[in-house]
């Protein structure tokens, strides 16, 4: 155990000079949109006056404006609480196999959005715009039941990768307790002089460390110190392993926005604006000090035997003795604030084109035509989308992985068709941003069918060329129609069935009927 303290001690330490190379543009682009967010690198003490000073040396806020924007749209086209945003899905699935996957999911998709994941999303979110990074930890709430999410300050957590795809599986966070709050949480795995200490002073602070990582040889299923993801807590003062157990699946969700070449690390789309926001910060500083100067004024005065300039006080409703009028008069400041106003309204306009606000926020003037929307949704999906590649592959399918084990394992789905048993289950995404990327391929099928209809005036085989079922339930799967809502093809086959059965029998009556009037006809 004392080997196993000493080796996480030691790779700590060499994470955390990986990683300090990068710490200073985070900290300077949290510094120009998200002061509070930013606290704690470079070992900074995290106090209210820090960061309340760096928030008064902030004169403008459109990056901080044009990054919560962005923030709010990746959330809402990715994760928004009122509409599922994923299904689950496997090869070749039977009705029954996709009811279960359908009710499974919206149980899912439920109990995500119960528990503080949209809180803990949004925050997490502002930290990609600002650092490009940031890290969601997934666990079960052992009081109340359900999920947990913990978002992590960047500024305790290490990461690095054991795989050749560079995808983050090992990290490290490091955090404090009280030596109260530690003998409580972790008791007689502490040093006895911890134990001690809480006694004499409680409120005294101990470094540990919260080291994650892939265990060799571990199964799911397994006790929790053979399962495959290790968890392993570290007494960094005394270099003690305080608790040492694991997981089913990675814990930890790390996004990035563009990773760093040759660091597993990533900056966010305020590092592009960064070199505008600062000039503008500095441009705002220099308009505030100049509006001091435009609305008090400044004033130039002779020293004539009469007049003592050191002993004037510029008022309303003061009199000034002087020897002549000319002893004191207004001296002009020189400043032109029409340059100041035309270089902050082009500072802000490229501080929101870089962070895409000016595409994301609805825009004014009259209302646009439906053309006109399909072409922005258009330049929408073609600007985000790259983004949205990236956050499936590293959030989302993660995330899901996770809840969907701890779920399961909880025993909160239905009973599984025994069909399911060896299909490996996929996730397939049915956000408002993916719907929007096959808006395309629905447009297409309407235009077809429309075209197909009219032309069908003049030849009624070319609907031939249509298969209206598959069309239907494309045009349905695309749209994120909940499956309950679609018949599955047994119950249209049924239907069907039925319907030509009450048609046949109609005919029949008819007939008879006919035959009936003939016959009366001619007797």
């Amino acid at each position: 155990m004392e080997n196993l303290a000493n080796k996480i001690s030691s790779r700590l330490t060499t994470l955390q000079s990986l990683r300090k190379p990068h710490e200073q543009v985070w900290k300077e682009c949290f510094d120009f949109s998200f002061p509070i967010r930013g606290a704690g690198f470079n070992s900074e003490v995290v106090t209210s006056s820090t960061i309340q000073r760096k928030k008064s040396q902030l004169f403008d806020s459109t990056l901080t404006d044009a990054a919560r924007t962005q923030a709010s749209a990746i959330i809402s086209g990715l994760t928004p609480a009122n509409s599922r945003w994923f299904g689950l899905d496997v090869d070749h699935a039977s009705d029954e196999e996709k009811r279960w996957l359908d009710q499974s999911a919206d149980v899912l998709w439920r109990n995500i959005h119960n528990s503080n994941f949209d809180s803990a999303a949004y925050e997490g979110n502002l930290d990609l715009m600002s650092a490009g990074w940031f890290a969601l930890y997934i666990d079960t709430d052992r009081e109340k039941g359900g999920f947990v999410f913990q978002l992590w300050p960047i500024a305790s957590v290490y990461c690095d990768t054991s795989r050749a795809d560079e995808k983050i599986d090992i990290v490290y966070r490091c955090y404090e307790l009280t030596a109260e709050q530690a003998v409580n949480e972790y008791g007689d795995a502490l040093a006895e002089k911890v134990k001690k200490q809480a006694e004499r002073e409680p409120s005294s602070k101990i470094r540990f460390v919260h080291a994650i990582y892939p265990r060799k040889d571990g199964k799911q299923g397994e006790v929790a110190k053979k399962l495959p993801i290790a968890s392993v807590h570290v007494d960094l003062d005394n270099k003690r392993v305080v608790r040492e157990s694991g997981y089913n699946e990675m814990p930890v969700v790390i996004p990035r926005w563009m990773q760093i070449p040759q660091s597993v690390y990533a900056i966010g789309p305020v590092s592009d604006a960064l070199p505008d926001a600062k000039t503008l910060n500095e441009i705002k500083r220099m308009e505030l000090a100049n509006a001091d100067l435009a609305i008090s004024g400044m004033w130039i005065a002779q020293d004539d035997g009469i007049l003592n300039p050191q002993a004037i006080t510029v008022g309303p409703r003061k009199v000034i003795i002087a020897n002549s009028v000319d002893s004191m008069r207004p001296l002009h400041s020189g400043a032109d604030f029409n340059i100041s106003f035309t270089k902050c309204e082009q500072l802000q306009a490229a501080i929101r084109k870089i962070m895409l606000a000016d595409q994301l926020q609805p825009q004014n003037g009259p209302a646009m035509t439906a053309t006109e929307v399909n072409m922005r949704q258009q330049l929408i999906r073609q600007l985000l989308g790259p983004i949205y590649g990236r956050m499936q592959a590293e959030y989302l399918q993660p995330l899901i992985e996770r809840c969907f084990g701890i779920a399961f394992r909880a025993g909160v789905f239905a009973d599984a068709p025994e069909s399911l048993v060896k299909k490996y289950i996929n996730v397939k995404y049915v956000s408002p941003m993916a719907r929007a990327q096959k808006f395309d391929e629905v447009t297409a099928i309407s235009n077809f069918v429309q075209m197909a209809i009219q032309s069908a005036q003049v030849n009624q085989g070319v609907l031939d060329n249509i298969d209206f079922d598959k069309a239907t339930r494309f045009t349905g799967e695309a749209l994120g129609v909940p499956a309950q809502v679609v018949r599955t093809e047994q119950e249209i086959e049924t239907i069907r069935q039925q319907r030509a059965e009450q048609e046949q029998a109609m005919q029949l009556q008819m007939a008879q009927q006919q035959m009936m009037a003939q016959q009366g006809a001619e007797q």
